[in-house]
């Protein structure tokens, strides 16, 4: 895949013209300390099985800060040359390389948190091509959606439906489908309990949607009057306050009969409790989403209590081509409602901030064309 500019032959949206520069969210000084400007960055010029999409929108993701902040044990982005995070994109494809077979301009399309992978490795021809060893994360290894215009393969590409809009569509190519995928691995059942610790945040409170519409019964382990107000409007049964109760696990087993049948795990600060939540639940599960900075936030793990209740821990990383796609199709369907709070490009940074610091509600979305 191309990101320099080639001398292949493209289609061009003809009553679009494609600009030599874009608006893009750069990360500056990389580390503890970083903050995103905007600044004028060059158009990548599409491969010739590539597609170039013009974002409208991009969501912000906790994953954002930590490759910015460079807390995983992972490269940092300089390393990979890339100054844009971000993998929550949604827009229109307004150029194609001459090789694409399918996709058009004038298609609306996402961009996900893995550009690329193998397609010929075991894990990509089992349907688990997220774990490829060869995968492509957006963001990290290559420049994401921060970026107003990037490219993208046309094999990898998805495609958003009518009915779906951008500020919608761009959370669900990350959060929203991770969210899914977890929820379709611990394979519940309807009427089961669905434990979400930080469910009022940006991942959480979709995955509660999604549970909602799955047929299962939720409850949220959150703090705050506004996370409170949204996981009621949004289905969830019970909210506890983790800062208004004495003893948190005991009211959730309380309140779930016995004990989650499986706890999905956003904040990554839950982790230490979060087995406390399946109470003598026999089968229950902790999914694990969120990601911790490394080094913090571990699962105290008591064989004994796994074998007799066979309990289990497991965790999902992000979703691939078909969850994406239901994930969508939930949202087309109106059963995946977002009202993010929608700033410009003035607030980027700003935006930014506010995520790392815990301040915000369900999830913000940056519009590209904004001010």
């Amino acid at each position: 895949m191309s990101q320099t500019a080639t001398e292949t032959a493209t289609h061009t949206l003809s009553s679009f013209q494609v600009p030599k520069q874009c608006k893009a969210g750069v990360v500056v000084n990389e580390g503890p300390d970083f903050r995103v400007e905007v600044q004028d960055v060059d158009v990548p010029t599409p491969g010739p099985e590539d597609v170039l999409i013009k974002l409208n929108a991009t969501g912000l993701c906790m994953s954002d800060i930590h490759f910015m902040v460079n807390d995983w044990a992972l490269p940092p982005m300089s390393q990979f040359g890339t100054r844009c995070a971000g993998h929550e994109g949604a827009g229109v494809i307004v150029q194609v390389g001459e090789r694409v077979k399918h996709l058009k301009v004038g298609q609306r399309a996402g961009f996900k948190p893995i550009v690329d992978v193998c397609h010929t490795c075991d894990a990509c021809r089992n349907g688990k091509e997220t774990y490829c060893p060869k995968a492509i994360f957006t963001g990290l290894m290559a420049d994401g959606s921060y970026k107003q215009y990037v490219v993208s393969p046309e094999r990898y590409t998805t495609l958003i439906p009518d009915g779906v809009s951008d500020y919608v569509a761009g959370p669900i190519m990350c959060s929203a489908s991770t969210a899914y995928s977890s929820i379709k691995e611990s394979g519940l059942r309807p009427g089961q309990w669905a434990v979400f610790p930080g469910g009022g945040g940006g991942v959480g409170i979709q995955g509660v949607q999604l549970a909602v519409a799955m047929g299962l019964r939720v409850l949220i382990v959150d703090t705050g009057a506004e996370r409170q107000a949204l996981g009621k409007k949004y289905g969830a049964e019970h909210f506890v306050d983790f800062k208004e109760v004495e003893n948190t696990a005991a009211e959730v087993v309380k309140l779930t009969n016995g004990g989650a049948h499986a706890v999905f795990v956003t904040a990554v600060q839950s982790y230490p409790t979060a087995l406390n939540y399946l109470g003598g639940r026999i089968g229950g599960q902790v999914m694990c989403i969120g990601l911790p900075p490394t080094g913090q936030f571990h699962i105290d793990l008591n064989p004994s209590q796994l074998v007799f209740k066979n309990q289990s821990v497991k965790g999902t990383l992000v979703a691939g081509l078909g969850d994406v796609d239901e994930t969508l199709d939930f949202a087309r369907r109106g059963l995946l409602k977002l009202e993010p709070t929608v700033v410009g490009l003035s607030q980027f940074n700003e935006s930014v901030q506010k995520l790392r610091n815990g301040q915000v509600a369900g999830r913000i979305v940056v519009d590209f064309n904004k001010p």
